[in-house]
């Protein structure tokens, strides 16, 4: 298993000869394993890699498999391992390095891969039965077609068709028209006996017998791929060797390619289209009628059905490659909720390691668990990657006490607001009707088919059922059921159907409960009986397609919507978070870890990720303004008021509206820099700004979207960036927040200490997010894939290595902590506790859980906890909510700001000695009222977080 892990985003700018420099430093820090990125071939420039386009072999782009070789001995040279990142669910489509969909799309349902991906190829609107809808075009088809952007190419013995960079295969048997357009031409001029005319002749009498696009039984396949490959390289070897067949075709090709302006000339080209296996349509088609599952709303990133054994084998084929060579030493699983069977998936894997390897693997997911939401007890992986943890110890360090002040902050500023659990409803309905709509019509068609011949439900009609299913969608607050058939119906998964389908009923009393009672009873399957034995597949299938959707709308509509509606305190709006409930509790996060302890001991820590809205240090800022209500209502109407002349006049309406500027504002506080000038702003500051606004603004779909954009409203938020960054124009607003934003980040400094160490200590495996060793104010992508300078990063490591062999920890600790802004600290942080995880790792990886509790005037502001483990043990003690702790003053949270706060230490004995990790400090347990223990003032005498170790 895993001591620690260090997660790297490779692109082309980072590729894996960066990774190598890179290991000596990354196990000097304390890491065990690294944890990358998808590293297969994904399309051409991909800058994340979660559009694979060939499972075969390793990304060219990344240094391909000489580059990962040398990686790879790097890695054994310093006994550190490597996670993958394995995309199960989809592939990257539209780009000439995925042949699988390239063969798809020449030859339909007849395919040797048709049923590696989920296309449907009898769909709802009957014209497209039998093809594939890629709505890829820029504008209508008819359009598109009479400007004469879409042009025929011959290359190679096969013809494609181009438009602007997107290449489509003409279905071999249609190369009949083409070769046939100028065979009598060819007849007169070269006679009827000619060889190359008669080769042509029987290239095209050939192609006649080719099995068409629509059989689909194995042996026609076969045939169809063995023989057009055979027509192909005839063809090319006729081309190569007549000079009149290919003036043929140069004509040929110039008559269907047709002529700008008049719209006759395309008839030709248009006719040829209509019998290829795919129906090429304008983008905005897609969300009514595409007829392939998307990773989300996403046309680009196709579904792959990894359920059947032969998908499994061919997309992991290279993994399992990397795992038996030892260049692997555990997986990250990405989106398994869109997976057909998530626990059968993971089975089959441990099942192949055990053949191949004689041992489990160790498999991470990314889940997303609701609250109260349990991880299934049957999916064979050792936990997620984080998402959990991230948000309990996000939340302890929100001020709950504030909660109704900032309810009246967000009201006075920004106007009436609807309740979260309403905004979230309303956002999965529109997500739901908008870019998930041909799946949601699909699913209705399914069961309405099922309910037709069904006399108990046939009278429930088409709309009905499609107005339920979203209903009860929008109602579902978890991701999606695991249900796969009678018997494997769990009470977790009734449970949340149930609860889903009363939701639904009360927010339409006016609709006949019968309808939601009978999707209930549909989905959990009671009521599979009443089907005839010939239709009970089909349910099940209806209930498998309805969890496979559910976690795209829950997605869509929550976080890729909603966080960027509801702005009421912006660093609870994270990827698995519940802003609406304003933080949480210490008995929340202590909870949690000792169940983590218990069940998920090896379930990944994380405070960052690339998903993340917000990096750890950023939320760990934003969450001192709830320390603060009073002073951060009156600067925010401040700041309103300064810059109202900044916004733009539309209509009457000055833009952008306030709850994007209160979005802004959060944003600027949480990201802002350590800059010289009190009255500029850096540009690259500015730039970054700027992008995360049109992002966050398109994502909310409130003024603005991605699909339908606003230029007017895009533009004056712009504008507004700029100008309120503009030190000539905003001095006034830039002192004040910049003086703000320094004080916030002084405080927001203990948070992310903090929270950093318990990530480091707890029950799990503690990941770091590329770069956040040191402070990192990253926002949400593409801003958190900057290029993270590592050289300061090694230098700064090397001389705190040095420094630390020197004994003298407590001048050091006391150094770091004056100099805290240089970021140094953080790292003395990092390096320390994953050096003690380092020399005791049994008792990280199996040491019990004990929360502790303090006493005295400061014991809301303690978090602590122990790990035992036989003779050995740690204890953690690190600050929260420091801000009211000291008062507001800017002094750090040490020594006698405890005043007489204890930590009692429950079976510890007096005069147990401790050793302080960070400050080398001897600390005894002495003997006090409230039993025996450690003082708070000397336990975190010079150092503003501690770890205590004995043994």
């Amino acid at each position: 298993m895993p001591r620690a892990t260090y997660r790297l985003q490779f692109n082309t700018k980072f590729t894996f000869a960066d990774a190598e420099k890179l290991i000596t430093y990354l196990h000097n820090l304390g890491i065990s394993d690294l944890y990358a990125s998808p590293i297969l071939t994904p399309r051409n420039g991909s800058s994340h890699g979660y559009d694979i386009t060939d499972h075969s072999t390793l990304n060219p782009d990344l240094g391909g498999e000489e580059g990962f070789e040398r990686l790879s001995a790097a890695l054994r040279a310093h006994a550190m391992g490597l996670i993958l990142d394995v995309v199960p669910n989809h592939m990257g489509i539209g780009d000439a390095r995925n042949v699988w969909w390239f063969d798809v799309l020449e030859n339909g349902a007849s395919s040797i891969y048709a049923h590696y991906f989920d296309i449907d190829w009898e769909p709802v609107p009957r014209q497209l039965a039998g093809k594939v809808l890629l709505p890829v075009l820029g504008d209508q088809y008819g359009e598109v077609l009479d400007r004469g952007e879409l042009q025929l190419h011959y290359a190679d013995g096969s013809f494609v068709l181009s438009y602007w960079e997107h290449r489509f295969p003409i279905n071999p048997r249609t190369y009949n028209d083409l070769l046939s357009h100028r065979l009598d031409h060819l007849i007169a001029t070269q006679g009827a006996d000619d060889p190359d005319v008669m080769e042509l002749q029987s290239i095209i009498t050939a192609l006649k017998y080719l099995p068409p696009r629509t059989e689909t039984d194995p042996e026609s396949i076969a045939e169809r791929n063995r023989e057009k490959e055979i027509i192909k390289r005839r063809i090319d070897r006729l081309y190569r060797a007549s000079v009149p067949l290919q003036q043929a075709l140069a004509e040929t090709l110039s008559e269907y390619n047709g002529t700008p302006g008049h719209s006759a000339s395309f008839d030709l080209l248009d006719a040829l289209l209509e019998r290829q296996p795919y129906r090429l349509a304008f983008w905005r088609v897609a969300t009514e009628e595409i007829n392939y599952r998307r990773f989300f709303d996403i046309n680009d990133l196709a579904a792959i059905r990894v359920e059947l054994p032969e998908v499994l084998a061919a997309t992991h084929q290279r993994i399992f490659q990397l795992l038996a060579a030892g260049q692997a030493s555990g997986l990250r699983i990405d989106h398994p909720d869109g997976l057909w069977d998530p626990s059968g998936y993971f089975h089959q894997l441990q099942q192949h390691a055990e053949q191949t390897l004689g041992h489990p693997i160790y498999i991470l997911i990314e889940k997303i668990l609701s609250l109260r939401e349990p991880l299934p007890d049957d999916w064979a992986v050792a936990g997620t990657t984080g998402y959990d943890f991230l948000n309990e110890v996000n939340g302890i360090f929100v001020d709950q006490s504030t909660r109704r002040s900032f309810d009246q902050i967000y009201t006075d500023l920004v106007g009436p607001q609807p309740q979260f659990a309403n905004l979230v409803n309303s956002k999965k309905k529109e997500i739901m009707l908008v870019s998930l709509a041909s799946e949601i019509n699909a699913l209705s068609h399914i069961l309405d088919d099922l309910t037709e011949h069904n006399r108990h439900y046939r009278d429930f009609t088409l709309n009905s059922l499609t107005f339920a299913i979203r209903e009860v969608l929008a109602c579902l607050d978890i991701y999606r059921t695991y249900i796969r058939g009678p018997e494997r119906v769990t009470e977790r998964d009734v449970r949340a159907i149930d609860a889903a389908v009363r939701e639904a009923k009360r927010r339409n009393p006016r609709t006949a409960g019968a309808i939601f009672d009978f999707l209930g009873d549909t989905l959990t399957l009671r009521n599979l009986a009443n089907f005839a034995l010939e239709a009970r597949a089909g349910v099940l299938r209806f209930v498998m397609k309805f969890q496979q959707i559910s976690g795209p709308v829950m997605a869509k509509g929550v976080e890729d919507t909603s966080f960027y509606v509801y702005n009421r305190l912006v660093s609870l709006n994270e990827v698995g978070g519940h802003p609406e409930h304003f933080g949480s509790d210490l008995r929340h996060l202590h909870a949690h870890a000792a169940e983590r302890a218990r069940r998920w001991p090896d379930s990944m820590l994380a405070t960052s990720t690339h998903d993340t809205k917000r990096s750890e240090d950023v939320r760990a800022r934003i969450n001192v303004l709830s320390e603060l209500p009073r002073e951060w209502r009156q600067l925010v109407l401040r700041w309103s008021r300064l810059n109202a002349a900044k916004k733009t006049l539309v209509d009457g309406e000055a833009l952008p509206s306030r709850n994007d500027e209160y979005l802004l504002y959060q944003t600027l506080v949480g990201a802002w820099p350590q800059t010289e000038s009190s009255s500029s702003v850096p540009s690259v500051f500015k730039e970054r700004i700027a992008a995360y606004m049109e992002k966050a603004t398109r994502e909310a779909k409130v003024h603005t979207s991605w699909v339908n954009p606003n230029p007017e409203y895009d533009a004056a938020v712009q504008s507004f960036v700029a100008a309120i960054l503009d030190g000539r124009r905003s001095r006034a607003f830039i002192e004040s927040i910049g003086t703000f934003s320094r004080k916030v980040a002084f405080f927001g400094r203990f948070n992310a200490l903090a929270q950093t160490l318990i990530k480091l200590t707890a029950p799990g495996v503690p990941d770091i997010y590329q770069g956040t060793e040191l402070w990192d104010l990253s926002l949400v992508d593409p801003d958190n894939r900057r290029p993270v300078d590592y050289g300061l990063r090694q230098r700064l490591l090397a001389d705190l290595r040095e420094r630390e062999a020197s004994g003298d920890l407590a001048t050091l600790a006391s150094e770091l902590l004056t100099n805290a802004a240089d970021g140094r600290i953080k790292l003395y942080l990092t390096m320390r506790a994953l050096g003690l995880r380092r020399t005791q790792p049994d008792l990280f990886a199996a040491g019990s859980y004990i929360p502790l509790v303090a006493t005295g005037p400061h014991t809301e502001h303690v978090v602590a906890f122990s790990r035992r483990r036989e003779q050995h043990e740690l204890l953690c003690v690190v600050p929260r909510l420091c801000l009211r702790l000291v008062e507001g003053e800017e002094r750090p949270p040490v020594g006698e700001v405890w005043a007489e706060t204890w930590l009692p230490l429950p079976g510890v004995a007096e005069g147990t000695r401790y050793t302080n990790l960070f400050t080398g400090a001897q600390v005894e347990v002495a003997a006090h009222s409230e039993g025996a223990g450690v003082a708070l003032r000397d336990l975190l005498a010079i150092f503003p977080v501690g770890v205590l170790v004995r043994g």
